[in-house]
């Protein structure tokens, strides 16, 4: 059976025992916070990219890792410098002498799963360099663009807290990402889960993944991409999407709304939602469930709200409210 037939056959209950497997195979070495893993799994099914944001230490890395390893992916970390130059990340040619001819030397960019470790410590010029890759699916090096093998995903992390020798990321990058996810502390059980899973007998201060199978290939995850982009959404539910974004660019507090990607967006990432709900159609409960994450980073919030110590999230709840969703 070909990948076209899979994804065509697949339905909204498969496609959510799917990512239930993944879920499982993740959760083996990332304890706790499974809306965390969610909106990372909505944005594999979307085709998108995300931005995590916590402190450190919260397990982002292993997060990514584990994913790696339950999806039988390659996966390629890059900590990011504020010396790492763009050739760094995407390749480079090197001279050989031998042949007198130079030959292209590719970059870890050249993955399924890149984590882009604290993005914001590299200059925007290295930043940049993200930006083809995530929007084109391609690196050009050279001059000679090289395609990357799909399914292709950035995963890109940043601490919000220290802001010293760090280059915030400009708007248009921060608009290529399809989801901003927030990771905040373990709950106190999740902690201990922990701690105890880590400190059992072992030295190391890290997991251990070999529990972590490998469920799902690079092809069932374009097979799922496909299938998720099939999912109905209702017009009245489309017009619901798209006046909520709408609204961000006339909201009291709100000084830069959305703009028309954060619509594409957040229909896109409510198909996945209604994916992992096992229906085949959107819900406005699903449009409203990921509309922070997929708003949150584009919109820009006006100085007295932030004198006021409100966030983008707080902003963004207050619109959700007024917003009418259509009646079911």
């Amino acid at each position: 059976m070909s990948e076209h037939s899979v994804a065509t056959t697949l339905s909204g209950q498969a496609l959510a025992d799917k990512a239930a497997q993944v879920r499982d195979q993740v959760s083996q070495a990332f304890v706790g916070q499974p809306e965390v893993l969610d909106q990372i799994l909505i944005a594999l099914l979307a085709g998108g990219h995300v931005l995590i944001e916590g402190v450190p230490g919260l397990g982002k890395t292993l997060l990514v890792r584990a994913l790696g390893q339950a999806l039988d992916l390659g996966y390629a970390r890059v900590q990011f410098t504020p010396d790492l130059m763009p050739s760094d990340i995407s390749g480079h040619a090197v001279y050989d002498p031998k042949t007198e001819s130079f030959k292209i030397r590719r970059g870890p960019i050249f993955t399924h799963l890149l984590l882009a470790d604290e993005i914001n410590r590299a200059p925007a010029k290295t930043q940049s360099a993200l930006l083809e890759v995530m929007q084109e699916g391609q690196v050009t090096i050279e001059g000679k663009p090289f395609a990357l093998p799909p399914p292709f995903m950035a995963l890109a992390t940043q601490n919000p807290v220290e802001q010293e020798g760090t280059y915030p990321l400009p708007e248009a990058q921060l608009d290529r990402f399809l989801l901003k996810i927030l990771i905040d502390y373990p709950s106190l059980e999740d902690e201990k889960r922990m701690v105890e899973a880590i400190t059992s007998g072992r030295a190391a201060s890290d997991f251990d993944l070999s529990s972590v199978q490998k469920v799902l290939t690079g092809d069932d995850i374009s097979a799922m991409q496909r299938g998720t982009a099939r999912v109905t959404v209702d017009p009245q539910v489309l017009d619901y999407a798209v006046r909520i974004v709408a609204a961000s660019r006339q909201w009291p507090g709100i000084a830069l709304g959305a703009g028309p990607r954060g619509s594409l967006a957040l229909v896109r990432a409510a198909r996945a939602q209604a994916v992992l709900q096992g229906r085949d159609f959107v819900t406005p409960d699903d449009v409203r469930e990921i509309a922070l994450p997929a708003l949150r980073h584009r919109i820009s919030l006006a100085p007295e709200l932030q004198i006021e110590g409100q966030s983008a999230d707080d902003a963004l709840r207050a619109l959700l409210a007024k917003v009418e969703a259509p009646r079911k």
